[in-house]
This record gives C-alpha cells, sequence and structure tokens, in this order.
C-alpha cells in the first residue's frame, strides 16, 4: 500500500480530531503510519519520525515495547473482559494495591474509568455527592484556574479555561468559578516563580474565604497546563492550596492525567509539593500509551461517606461499560514493573538535562520568549516581540510550520499554537534529543520568518 491510497481512503470515512478537515485536504496531508518501534513511527513507504509528542502524551516506553507487548498476550489468553459490578479480577486488585502503593499516602481507595475525561468526571460527581452525602448539598460549584484544561466531555470541559475547546460550547457548560493561574511567564522582571506563584495564589485563598460554603472542590493541573500551552508554574502553589482547602473544607482534585508517571521529574506532580489531594486522576501513561484505562484515586474519608446500607441511598452509582478491563489493567502493571525495574526517574534526570541543554542557545533568540521545562516536558515558546512576550496573531499559525519542516526532518512535532514542546517516550536517545533541538531550531527560524 502506498501512503497516498490509505489517505484518499481515509479522508472519505475518517473524521479526524482536534483538527478542521478540509486542512488534511491541502496543506496538512494525513501522515498514513504503518508500524512502531521505539521513538520511531514509519509509514508505508518507509519514511520514519521521531514520535517527538508521545502520541498524544500517552507513550512512556516506546512503541511496540516487548515486554509491555508480552504483558497482553498472557492476559488475553486468560480474561479479556467482565463486569466489574458484583465480579472482580486479579489485574484490578493487583494495580489497586500497585498504585495505592506508588501514589501521595492516603489515597487507599481506586475508582476505575476509560479515559482521562472520564475520570474528571467521576471526580467531580464524587466530590460533589460527598458533600450532599454529609448533608451538605449547598456545595455544588468548582473552582479552575485559568487557562486550565481538563478533558472534552460536557464536565470536564466546564472546568477548563481555554476558549479554542471551550466557547462554542459554553451554552451547555455549568458555571465554575475561576482563580488567576500561577503560570510563571506571566511574572514580572526580577520575580522568581515561587514568589509569583505566592502571589497569585492570594486570589484564591480570598475565593475560598468567601465562597468556601459553596464549593465542592478545586481542581488543577499540578505544574504543568499541558493543553493551555505547556505553561508551568512552581509546586509551592499547591502546597498553599493543599492548605487552604483544608482549612476552608474544598476539596482538592489533582488531574495528573498529563503529568503523572514521570513526565515532571518525580512519579507523580503532586510529589514535588509534599501533598496528598482528595482525589487524583490518572489516565495517559498509566497504560504506557498501549490502552484507554483512567483511574480516580480518594481517601478512606471520601470512601467512608458512600459505604451504607443500601436503603440510604448513598452509594456511588456510577459506571463504564469497561471499568477495570483486565487487558488494561494488565498493560498499567507492566508498566509499573518498568518503573520499578529500570530506575527509569532517574534516567529521566540526564535525558531532562540533554535537553535543556540542546535548546539552550535559543535562549537569546529574539523570537523565543520562554523557554520552560519540568522533567520529561520542554516548552519552547514563540514571540513577535521578546520585551514585551507580545505573541504572534494566531491566525497566522506559525506553530504549524514547524510541525510542516519537521516531518521534513524524521520528526514528529506538533506545535500547541506558538508553543514547540518536547515531550518524548523514556526510551529516546540523548542523540534523539539533540536532533530533535536541531530540527526545532530550524523550524522556529522558518516559523518566525516574515
Amino acid at each position: 500500500m502506498r501512503n497516498a491510497d490509505l489517505v484518499a481512503r481515509g479522508l472519505k470515512s475518517v473524521w479526524h480530531p482536534c483538527t478542521q478537515m478540509k486542512d488534511h485536504e491541502g496543506t496538512l496531508p494525513l501522515v498514513p503510519i504503518k508500524r512502531g518501534e521505539g521513538v520511531w513511527l514509519e509509514d508505508f513507504e518507509s519514511n520514519r519520525y521521531i514520535d517527538a509528542v508521545s502520541s498524544w502524551w500517552v507513550n512512556l516506553f516506546g512503541h511496540a515495547n516487548p515486554r509491555i507487548n508480552a504483558a497482553i498476550q498472557e492476559q488475553i489468553g486468560q480474561l479479556e473482559h467482565v463486569i466489574l459490578a458484583g465480579f472482580t479480577h486479579e489485574p484490578v486488585v493487583s494495580l489497586s494495591e500497585r498504585l495505592i502503593e506508588v501514589t501521595p499516602e492516603g489515597l487507599n481507595k481506586c475508582f476505575y474509568a476509560d479515559n482521562g475525561s472520564s475520570a474528571i468526571e467521576a471526580a467531580l460527581k464524587m466530590s460533589f455527592h460527598y458533600w450532599k452525602n454529609q448533608g451538605k448539598p449547598g456545595k455544588k460549584n468548582f473552582v479552575n484556574l485559568s487557562n486550565s484544561y481538563h478533558g472534552e466531555t460536557l464536565g470536564a470541559l466546564a472546568l477548563g479555561d481555554v476558549a479554542l475547546y471551550k466557547d462554542t460550547y459554553q451554552p451547555l457548560l455549568m458555571e465554575v468559578m475561576t482563580a488567576p493561574s500561577p503560570d510563571a511567564f506571566n511574572k514580572e522582571p526580577g520575580e522568581t516563580d515561587e514568589e509569583y506563584a505566592l502571589r497569585q495564589f492570594e486570589a484564591m485563598d480570598a475565593l475560598l474565604a468567601e465562597k468556601h460554603d459553596e464549593i465542592c472542590a478545586v481542581v488543577v493541573e499540578p505544574l504543568i497546563q499541558c493543553a493551555g500551552g505547556m505553561r508551568m508554574h512552581h509546586p509551592i502553589y499547591h502546597t498553599k492550596l493543599r492548605e487552604a482547602c483544608d482549612k476552608y473544607g474544598v476539596h482538592l482534585i489533582a488531574d495528573e492525567i498529563a503529568v503523572g508517571f514521570g513526565r515532571t521529574g518525580t512519579l507523580f506532580a503532586c510529589e514535588q509539593s509534599g501533598i496528598t489531594p482528595d482525589f487524583m486522576c490518572l489516565s495517559k501513561g498509566l497504560t504506557a500509551g498501549y490502552l484507554p484505562l483512567s483511574v480516580v484515586l480518594t481517601t478512606d474519608t471520601v470512601y467512608n461517606a458512600f459505604y451504607d446500607d443500601y436503603e440510604t441511598l448513598k452509594a456511588f452509582l456510577h459506571s463504564h461499560s469497561y471499568t477495570g478491563n483486565p487487558i488494561g489493567c494488565a498493560v498499567a502493571l507492566a508498566t509499573l514493573d518498568i518503573f520499578r525495574d529500570d530506575n527509569v526517574i532517574e534516567n529521566n534526570k540526564r535525558l531532562s538535562t540533554c535537553m535543556a541543554d540542546s535548546v539552550a542557545h535559543l535562549a537569546d533568540h529574539p523570537n523565543v520568549g520562554d523557554i520552560r521545562q519540568h522533567g520529561m516536558t520542554l516548552a519552547v515558546e514563540m514571540v513577535k516581540n521578546k520585551a514585551t512576550k507580545e505573541p504572534f496573531p494566531w491566525q497566522e499559525r506559525r506553530g504549524i510550520r514547524v510541525y510542516q519542516h519537521a516531518l521534513t526532518r524524521q520528526s514528529l512535532l506538533r506545535p500547541l499554537g506558538n508553543v514547540v514542546y518536547f515531550m518524548p517516550p523514556y526510551v529516546i536517545t540523548e542523540e534523539q534529543i539533540r536532533h530533535l533541538a536541531q530540527v526545532a531550531t530550524e523550524g522556529i527560524e522558518i516559523a518566525v520568518r516574515d
């Protein structure tokens, strides 16, 4: 099969996500992929691309990983799926035990769904229902951060604050309260990331002090607002937020769907703030990019508020058909085995240092407004004016030029607007990182030309 053959067939039948389909008929032709191995994706004509974005931030240990493949093959010969209501199976029990072991202390119960948005939806309902069971039905609102993103289903979308995704559907969404983000991109000259985060927290603290009687929970993406342009902030913000939530009787929901499993330099981003949230939502890296699976971890305190006789109607009657799928759980267990056996977090420190060094020369570029990094996530933001950080008009789509150039240089770099970022699988080599940095530098030069 030729690339063009599959593209032609696909354009007749497949509606692709997060894209204007008209682009695929002209300026942005689809890239058909036949196979993957390690960091590489390969098309039908033997062209190869380094998957620098981990196929939407999910792939941790490379495509066609032998250990994960073996786990799937072993599990599929035993049990492919079974209802989790009234039944159980060994993979879901073992995975729950392992997750409780590695996540922040106090998260002792696991509730499963099948994607990140579904996990957020479950956490929202759990929080509201908890307060209802506690005799506080007036607590029914949620707080988010500006520039946040938590998924595409209606509840999750309501918790986001990225206009591109949200504005169209605003009439369908519940109203939420928004506090200003601690995003360090907006700090004053001479101000540290920590100082700015503390200053921004004052507004959140004031909001909780005034409205806590009607607030169920605050929902945050610890350290990195990924879909919001890979904007980053200091962990002190979440340390203070945990203290405030405890003070005012408000839940803290940590959306670690994109930032969990080593992306920020620790296994979970919350570790860097020294906190345990009331709910932690995990997906993406949970199965190393193989299968849809998500989980909400919560505390005994939350769980016990639902534990009662059936007649009290306090049970959490929420479900998904593929909840706790055994094959997905087997993959997640294999993923955790790799973290346990291969010294992944320490190895990532070496790779993240290489990433930082490889783009350090861009700090003085006249159209680079910021280079930021947490662990294995690094972002370079192109701006029209370096001094004022004035952005390029979004209509110019400068980032797409980087994407198009990268494809000619064996690289998949899919920018977020004017932000070029690296979020590669952890099996990437230093040589491959330096290649990506060179490709990104070339692409930025092309993108910023008038």
